[in-house]
């Protein structure tokens, strides 16, 4: 998925104020934060393969210290542990959920190119083979997750609006524009360009600072 991370960051602020909706993206995004790294060091493989599925031309080889499900539960409790600045259990339990759902996610649209644990099983229900049936599902699951978070939150000002409508815009255009874009000239090109979604917590930082929480 993709805007379906967003879209779990947005669900899980709402149910918990008091984090930082930059570390929520960050969480719900995380495992692919790592890969692209992991990509230019060798560590995991992917391939431009287009057929490979109907609504990306990527085939994910090899990904598991980024993408398998132990591997999701081994950064989940990382970022848990490493958000020492929150009280109670709860933000940390939500934080370690949120990177969790990454892989559950996944687990619905990828093909079953997603291990168990390294070397483990491969799973994945294959969301990605139908054009139709990932923009109804992941679509269906960004609106009803804007319209909470917007009914949750309000912006504070002007660029509290167009901050968070900006955003919702451009990932928004870069997911439905995937299935008809040209295929990427190579797996560096991937793994570069998906260093740039290290702007997206950058980005939820700026909206929250002009954002409030919806008290009426």
């Amino acid at each position: 998925m993709f805007v379906g991370h967003l879209a779990a960051a947005l669900g899980a602020k709402t149910l918990e104020p008091r984090i930082s909706l930059g570390v929520l993206v960050a969480a719900t995004f995380g495992l692919d934060l790592l890969w692209p790294a992991l990509l230019l060091l060798g560590v995991e493989q992917v391939r431009v393969d287009p057929g490979n599925t109907a609504f990306t031309p990527l085939a994910f080889d090899s990904y598991p210290w980024s993408h398998s499900l132990a591997a999701a539960l081994l950064w989940g409790a990382v970022a848990a542990v490493a958000t020492g600045g929150l009280d109670g259990l709860r933000p940390r339990i939500l934080i370690a959920a949120a990177v969790v759902s990454h892989w559950i996610l996944d687990f619905i649209t990828h093909r079953p190119d997603l291990p168990l644990w390294p070397g483990g099983p491969e799973v994945g229900l294959g969301l990605w083979n139908s054009i139709p049936g990932t923009i109804l599902v992941e679509g269906t699951l960004f609106i009803v997750a804007i319209e909470v978070y917007c009914r949750a939150f309000k912006a504070r000002d002007r660029v509290g609006r167009w901050s968070f409508w900006a955003l919702i815009v451009l990932t928004s255009a870069i997911w439905i524009s995937g299935p008809w874009s040209p295929p990427p000239p190579s797996a560096s090109a991937i793994a570069v360009v998906g260093l740039a979604m290290w702007l997206f917590p950058l980005w939820a930082l700026w909206i929250e600072r002009h954002r409030t929480e919806n008290r009426c």
